[in-house]
């Protein structure tokens, strides 16, 4: 009962990270730059947002975004980030999916629990690459951006990826962990004692024949 309530934290964990690692795969406001420096960004009131997909311009009354299209003459932390956050997205289907069918309340037929614990595992596994690919686009992309031009700030895209990486590492923990197989009870009924004896040697009786006297 506890292991299938630890289960079931983790797949509910587990979504929600998946839920924030699609947020943040889908929206632009990763990094807040400035190109001039922030003191004379904050002045102009003009300053940037950068994204997997678009840099944007963000003042009071503009708001324009444009498109990153040419993806060979990206950098290469955007790239992988893309990359990344693209097949965290994707693996997130299939690992639901098999945790949720390894649920203790789901029979698909007459399978042995083994199975299941099986599938529950591999859907583990899953969640935790989707965590990590999460983490490496969310440190890298920032690091990235700060080398290039000035990062002023970290923007709400990108604490939504990390907020989803964590719960998916978290929710990847628990289901594998809570789905692995117990080792079998020794049982005392299957050992097999051997007598240092021969196989043909007739133990000695405990009862003597008490002799004759005449």
């Amino acid at each position: 009962m506890a292991n299938a309530c630890l289960q079931l934290s983790g797949f509910m964990v587990s979504c929600i990270g998946w839920i924030g690692i699609i947020i943040a795969t889908a929206t632009n406001d990763w990094v807040v730059t400035c190109k001039y420096g922030m003191n004379t960004c904050k002045k102009m009131d003009e300053l940037g947002a950068k994204g997997l997909w678009a840099d944007c311009v963000i003042s009071t009354a503009l708001y324009h975004c444009v498109s990153l299209t040419q993806i060979l003459d990206l950098p290469a932390y955007i790239q992988t980030s893309r990359a990344l956050m693209i097949t965290a997205s994707i693996l997130g289907l299939p690992a639901v999916a098999l945790v949720l069918c390894s649920m203790p309340c789901i029979n698909l037929g007459n399978e042995p629990e083994s199975a299941k614990n099986k599938r529950s595992v591999l859907g583990g596994i899953l969640i935790l690459i989707i965590a990590m690919c999460g983490i490496v686009s969310t440190v890298w992309f920032p690091i990235g951006v700060h080398r290039e031009q000035g990062l002023m700030s970290f923007g709400f895209s990108l604490y939504a990826g990390w907020v989803g990486a964590a719960f998916c590492f978290l929710g990847g923990c628990l289901i594998t962990c809570c789905s692995m197989e117990s080792p079998a009870p020794y049982a005392d009924n299957n050992r097999f004692y051997y007598s240092k004896q021969g196989p043909n040697t007739i133990p000695p009786s405990t009862n003597h024949a008490k002799s004759a006297h005449v």
